[in-house]
């Protein structure tokens, strides 16, 4: 007899990958598994998802916009329209338990589920959890989280301290520097910067990226910078000239990235349990525009333990660069930040919340 499990959620690679990792935990445990992704039409999971080799079903749903209020609008109509598809789901499928990972198809699939009284799962990637979830939350069986102190948002008893999913490629890459420095075709004598504003981009790290590629190249340094698909265009035409920078809106193999890097510079949201496990010293530039500004409370959680340095968004064009090579002249400075990050990864997170879908499932 089959385990019939739902994923919902993405929006983005901090939603996808994680998704994508407890669900190849989940078939790794248990052969019996099987497995239905859930995400929103004309977003990335539709195309990641299936290229991992699993099924996906697509609700007209976005999130709401935090930088133009005006353009949620149709918001209200398209949540409606989500919660029959998704009820229409749940019928066909008829899943044991139903996961959350956030992002926009997560909401309309719990709530369904829960109104059906099928056990949910919410995986909460944050330090502050989103309104959703914080809904969510009240009837959902199990709660993994990745930092303390979430019984301020959650019920204390159903939550369960998993740390967040990484990708397998990368908890499991047993590639060197060398294999990394090769793969991107740079120097392994000159020391890489690595910039990276998620699967889709960060204007800010971008711009300031952009503006300062002849200091951090004519202080010595190579750059490794993926972009997203709104800045590719620029940034093609900005390293034109320079060598030992490589650039692209999409890194498919992070894993050879941060085995290339010496330095980071990035977002704060899920690829921060990526940069623990891979234990590397970075710069957090948050999004400003994340829920409840999420992504500033993450870095700055990592700052009190003196795993990594922050700058904000809007201090990026004036600060980033100074900062970002500073880093990378201040070999002390590297070292503690990668000691200090690196304890606090959890490179089995994926099979942890694994575990506890698992048992949510009544036999």
């Amino acid at each position: 007899m089959s385990n019939k499990i739902i994923i919902a959620g993405g929006g983005t690679g901090g939603h996808v990958f994680p998704a994508l990792a407890i669900g190849q935990a989940l078939m790794r445990l248990d052969d019996r598994t099987e497995l239905l992704y859930v995400g929103a039409k004309g977003k990335m999971e539709m195309e990641k998802v299936p290229q991992a080799g699993f099924p996906i079903v697509g609700l007209d749903i976005a999130g709401m916009n935090r930088s133009a209020p005006w353009k949620n609008i149709t918001l209200p109509w398209k949540l409606v329209k989500s919660l029959f598809t998704a009820q229409s789901v749940l019928r066909r499928f008829k899943p044991d338990v139903v996961v959350g990972v956030g992002g926009y198809a997560s909401f309309p699939m719990l709530r369904q589920a829960q109104k059906r009284g099928i056990p949910t799962l919410i995986q909460e990637q944050n330090s502050f959890a989103g309104k959703s979830n914080q809904i969510l939350g009240r009837e959902a069986r199990t709660i993994c989280v990745a930092f303390d102190g979430m019984e301020r948002f959650f019920p204390a008893g159903r939550i369960v301290q998993t740390g967040n999913p990484v990708r397998h490629s990368i908890a499991s890459a047993r590639v060197t520097r060398e294999d990394g420095v090769r793969y991107f075709q740079l120097d392994p004598a000159r020391k890489v910067i690595l910039a990276t504003g998620g699967s889709l981009g960060a204007k800010s790290i971008n711009e300031a990226m952009d503006a300062g590629l002849s200091r951090i190249v004519d202080a010595g340094y190579q750059v490794i910078w993926q972009t997203g698909k709104l800045y590719e265009e620029r940034a093609l035409k900005a390293v034109a000239g320079f060598k030992g920078v490589w650039t692209s809106a999409f890194i498919t193999h992070m894993e050879m990235a941060y085995a290339a890097a010496d330095v980071v510079v990035s977002r704060a949201g899920s690829t921060i349990a990526e940069l623990c496990v891979a234990a590397k010293p970075t710069v957090f530039v948050p999004y400003p525009y994340a829920a409840e500004d999420h992504q500033t409370v993450n870095a700055m959680n990592l700052v009190r333990h003196e795993a990594g340095l922050i700058v904000p968004d809007g201090e990026a064009s004036a600060r980033l660069i100074d900062v970002l090579l500073g880093l990378a002249a201040d070999v002390s400075l590297q070292a503690q930040l990668t000691k200090n990050i690196a304890a606090l990864a959890i490179p089995d997170a994926d099979e942890r919340i694994a575990r506890e879908v698992l048992k949510l499932i009544k036999r």
